[in-house]
């Protein structure tokens, strides 16, 4: 990329990186015989949607919005899971969808006849807990004790109620194929007198295919095994990160250096609560290019990365960098396309990044700049 030719603040998706991971992507369905769906609640840069389409033929969906974008943008249905549905809206859902999961079996029999009732085949499923996960992160861990995702096996006392034609589990994050294949331990034993009487399973997100050094082999491996014991079941993968990861970068600008107490921060003209939130809410520390994350004895040039919102911690801890910075600088945070871009706000009011698609025949498309008008309709 040519980043004199990008403005700032702006999310950049590298058309060909994103190809890339699709490719990959396509060749686990193909020689695992699954389907893999896009999630919305990792990328929805609808712009990139028509490159997506020819790799993945289906989305899944948390809320009718999200339904919605799926039907127009990604020209089929969703398959639809939400933790709780309203009734208000579960009407238009209903007209979005091809699959509707429950994340109980009380809502299921809530809104099993609206299901039933409807003029086109919608097939219903459970979201069910396995009891273990290898996400270590509480915050992210759907299988933590308590957890409000998904029933237990108990729950069941021992029937799949009448009608149900899927299960949906999600318990990894950013996981490997083998944290999948101890998860499908777990499932079978849970579930497996259930098996036989569906026609679905939807194995969720958190595979991160698409990581370098991730043993996609392994995957298939996993994938046609649980086939061969199931011939009669579709299977499903919903990834959110691996379809779009280090597929972009978010450019920003030095807008003032601040020193106090001999601590030297870049304020920047973006923010880390507005614009990157899992920064602080994980928390990871995110890359930056050209500057080492776990700074050495020696390094001269230390910064704080500073955002531009009212908020004291809206900061990431030092960086070494080579040179000093200096105001009007850019600095380019890498892989912030996936969760990143689908989290932003515009908390204090703060400019929100453009987005921007560099395409494979190296020019700049910028499809989205956004103005007061889109902060005060979000208030409105």
């Amino acid at each position: 990329m040519d980043f004199s030719k990008i403005p700032s603040p702006c999310f950049v998706l590298d058309e060909a990186l994103l190809r890339k991971n699709l490719q990959l992507i396509d060749r686990v369905q193909q020689e695992a015989g699954v389907q893999i769906i896009l999630a919305f609640k990792g990328f929805a840069m609808w712009s990139a949607f028509p490159l997506v389409r020819q790799y993945l033929h289906g989305a899944t969906a948390s809320s009718l919005g999200e339904a919605r974008l799926c039907w127009e943008e990604m020209k089929v249905k969703a398959h639809t899971y939400s933790v709780a549905y309203l009734p208000r809206e579960f009407g238009q859902i209903l007209k979005y969808s091809s699959h509707i999961t429950f994340n109980s079996i009380a809502q299921y029999r809530r809104f099993k006849g609206r299901v039933q009732r409807y003029p086109e085949k919608i097939s219903a499923g459970i979201r069910v807990n396995p009891g273990w996960s290898p996400v270590g992160t509480a915050l992210y861990n759907p299988a933590s004790p308590g957890s409000r995702l998904g029933e237990v096996a108990a729950n069941f006392k021992g029937k799949l109620p009448e009608g149900v034609e899927g299960l949906h589990f999600h318990v990894l994050c950013e996981s490997t194929s083998f944290d999948l294949e101890t998860t499908l331990g777990y499932f079978e034993k849970a579930f497996g007198a259930f098996l036989p009487q569906l026609k679905w399973v939807n194995f969720g997100g958190g595979h991160l295919m698409t990581r370098q050094g991730y043993d996609v082999a392994h995957l298939i491996a996993v994938l046609r095994a649980f086939r061969a014991r199931h011939p009669h079941l579709q299977v499903i993968l919903e990834p959110g990160s691996a379809i779009a990861w280090d597929t972009g970068v978010l450019v920003s600008q030095v807008l003032d250096i601040v020193k106090n107490d001999g601590v030297r921060t870049a304020i920047l003209d973006v923010s880390f609560t507005a614009h990157m939130p899992d920064t602080l809410e994980m928390p990871y520390r995110p890359r930056v290019r050209g500057a080492r994350e776990e700074p050495a004895a020696g390094d001269k040039h230390l910064y704080r990365l500073g955002g531009v919102s009212c908020l004291s911690g809206d900061f990431m801890t030092e960086y070494a960098f080579d040179q000093p910075l200096k105001v009007g600088q850019k600095i380019v945070f890498e892989d912030m396309i996936h969760y990143t871009m689908v989290k932003t706000t515009t908390f204090n009011g703060v400019t929100h990044p453009s987005i921007a698609i560099w395409r494979e025949d190296g020019h700049l498309d910028v499809v989205r700049k956004f103005n007061y008008r889109d902060y005060k309709l979000r208030l409105s």
